[in-house]
């Protein structure tokens, strides 16, 4: 008898640390490529707990606390630490916190915490392994400046231009033709052939020369 009661006294202790005993499971790595994460804390708790309250920490000592969201049957409230931007979601027998807006600066160690609030005893998750959050460095884009005016349109300008330079260049030239041959069949000619005088003798011409009619050239002075 005395046996049996010691018996049930020693499993007792067990069975009580047994079922307030949080554990929590993560991912070791987790890499960001886009500036947003999802870290997921799986959990397993067979106490009876009303109340709960989980959190992300940053650090090895786990000293920063990112965010953490609390919640019962009724209600459930979140917080986020103003240097990062997150947000914690409770779904069944896990919590997942989703972070954006990640810079590299940021790249650390990140550990879930999970706590029964009420009613007691007070139960928390021993320390994980954590999570490994490598966020990358984001190629900065250069983008080479556009025109104002689109290639296309600066083409058919060009052309345009191009194409009336060269009418007026032909019409020009067409012109000044026409008025070099006008100015040609206008142009007067002078018979310098040597004339004899009128009623002069025919001394020192000679005798091929015909008389030359001076009356011609008379409206030729001034």
């Amino acid at each position: 008898m005395l046996l049996g009661i010691l018996v049930v006294l020693c499993f007792i202790p067990t069975a009580d640390v047994t079922e307030n005993k949080i554990l929590v499971s993560q991912r070791p790595l987790l890499t960001v490529a886009n500036k947003s994460a999802t870290l997921v804390c799986n959990y397993t708790y067979n106490g009876t707990g009303k109340e709960f309250r989980a959190s992300l920490h940053k650090g090895t000592d786990s000293a920063v606390e990112v965010c953490f969201i609390s919640w019962n049957t009724t209600k459930i409230s979140s917080n986020s630490n103003k240097e990062f931007n997150c947000q914690g979601i409770h779904d069944k027998d896990k919590v997942i916190f989703n972070l954006w807006n990640m810079s590299a600066s940021q790249t650390d160690i990140y550990f879930c915490k999970i706590e029964a609030m009420y009613p007691p005893p007070y139960v928390y998750n021993e320390k994980s392994n954590g999570t490994v959050i490598h966020v990358k460095e984001t190629p900065i884009q250069t983008q080479e400046p556009q025109s104002a005016i689109p290639l296309w349109t600066m083409v058919a300008v060009t052309g345009v231009l191009a194409f009336y330079s060269m009418l007026i260049t032909a019409v020009f030239i067409n012109y000044w033709q026409k008025s070099k041959k006008n100015i040609f069949h206008q142009s007067d000619y002078m018979n310098m052939t040597p004339r004899h005088p009128p009623h002069q003798k025919n001394k020192g011409y000679p005798s091929y020369a015909p008389t030359r009619d001076y009356t011609a050239y008379r409206s030729w002075q001034p």
